[in-house]
């Protein structure tokens, strides 16, 4: 992930407080992010986020025609740690993604990379 890419991520979920904002990572099987999508947060929550159905489709076909894939992707907790949540572990829907994090409970945003498998949190090394 590049520092720019790293910067839309942090803006997306400064554009959507008080909720949590969210997206999706686009790129190579490898980890290595191409592009950033920002999504509307459907659950219009500041506890959970839900990418809109329509962002979802149109990612998948345009990384598809792109030969990317969604590798991840990211969301904001707007008062807590950059850490999967409960809930967040229990969402994941797959154990290939990047999931990255963002907290906003500070004046700088702390970003971190996981990996949820099998209910299991690992964290990743996020390179900009």
């Amino acid at each position: 992930m590049t520092a720019h890419h790293r910067d839309a991520v942090i803006a997306t979920c400064i554009r959507a407080l008080p909720n949590e904002g969210c997206g999706l990572l686009v790129g190579t099987p490898d980890g290595m992010v191409h592009h950033v999508v920002a999504s509307p947060n459907v659950a219009d929550s500041a506890k959970i986020y839900e990418i809109e159905s329509r962002v979802l489709l149109t990612t998948y076909r345009s990384a598809d025609d792109d030969g990317l894939a969604v590798i991840g992707v990211f969301h904001s907790h707007t008062h807590s740690a950059a850490y999967p949540s409960a809930t967040d572990v229990d969402q994941a829907p797959d154990p290939a993604w990047h999931y990255v994090l963002v907290s906003l409970r500070e004046i700088v945003a702390d970003v971190r990379s996981f990996r949820i498998v099998n209910g299991l949190v690992s964290e990743e090394e996020l390179v900009t």
